[in-house]
């Protein structure tokens, strides 16, 4: 297999850190431990800046930009807000 490019690391580590990320909410979910201050909690807050990181890697190497990353958080917001409680509707 050859080399992979700097942006096709940026992929592979991504989806590895998203799929950590997946992992880490799944246990706190199987465990009920949402709530405690256990080493579940902290692997969640670990998994979730892992994954920041990644995407200010992505938008550092110029695959996207905060502005089109604030652009879809307003979209994605939108849409919960029609069937979730989770937030209200922005503009």
């Amino acid at each position: 297999m050859s080399e992979l490019c700097g942006r096709q690391q940026l992929l592979v580590v991504t989806m590895e850190e998203c799929g950590e990320l997946v992992q880490a909410c799944s246990k706190l979910l199987r465990r009920q431990e949402l709530y405690s201050d256990s080493k579940y909690v902290q692997n969640l807050k670990d998994e979730i800046g892992d994954v920041f990181t990644m995407i200010d890697l992505l938008v550092e190497w110029d695959v996207l930009s905060w502005t089109e990353i604030e652009e879809r958080r307003v979209v994605k917001r939108n849409k919960l807000s029609k069937w979730s409680e989770l937030c209200e509707k922005e503009k």
